[in-house]
């Protein structure tokens, strides 16, 4: 989890590459499978309704191999999207194993995003994100903190192989704790 340019989909694809896990970019996902007026109303920074997001994330976590681990990049964005993934792993359809929340000042992922050259990267659209960010999604960290999903912040602002690396050592401490 991370503010948009904080480093989710790179991050995401390291993970993914190095472990082997399939990766579940809900970003790259909603920029495939959403089309007409509601992609439109997306490119301009608005968020998608929870139930239209938690249908495209269910049906893609369908076409996978659910004995594998897998990388859900960019998911849940609200409170009842987390309550949507909290009662899957509830169902044991996937385990929860963590959460990595990417953390990175306005101006770092303001400088990221200038240079991402996307269409929807427009100044507004970004201060919309930073906005939504702190008011609808941080408080999905504290909502999984009280329900004892392990929450492991990592500064973003770093090199991208640093903050791997970061990622890889709590992911490995975690595998280990589970032996």
């Amino acid at each position: 989890m991370g503010v948009a340019g904080a480093g989710k989909s790179m991050q995401g694809r390291l993970l993914a590459d190095e472990a082997g896990y399939p990766w579940l970019s809900t970003g790259e996902l909603l920029r495939v499978l959403i089309t007409g007026k509601r992609r439109q109303e997306m490119n301009q920074g608005k968020l998608l309704s929870d139930e239209e997001v938690i249908k495209v994330v269910d049906t893609v976590i369908g076409l996978i191999d659910m004995s594998q681990e897998f990388v859900l990049d960019g998911f849940p964005r609200t409170i009842p999207q987390a309550e949507w993934v909290l009662s899957q792993s509830r169902k044991h359809r996937f385990d929860l194993t963590g959460v990595f929340h990417l953390i990175a000042s306005d101006d770092v992922v303001k400088g990221r995003l200038s240079k991402r050259g996307r269409m929807d990267d427009t100044s507004e659209a970004i201060n919309k994100r930073f906005e939504e960010y702190e008011a609808v999604t941080l408080p999905i960290l504290e909502h999984f903190q009280k329900e004892k999903v392990p929450i492991f912040n990592i500064d973003a602002a770093r090199e991208p192989m640093d903050v791997h690396k970061s990622i890889m050592e709590h992911l490995n401490r975690i595998k280990l704790e589970k032996q």
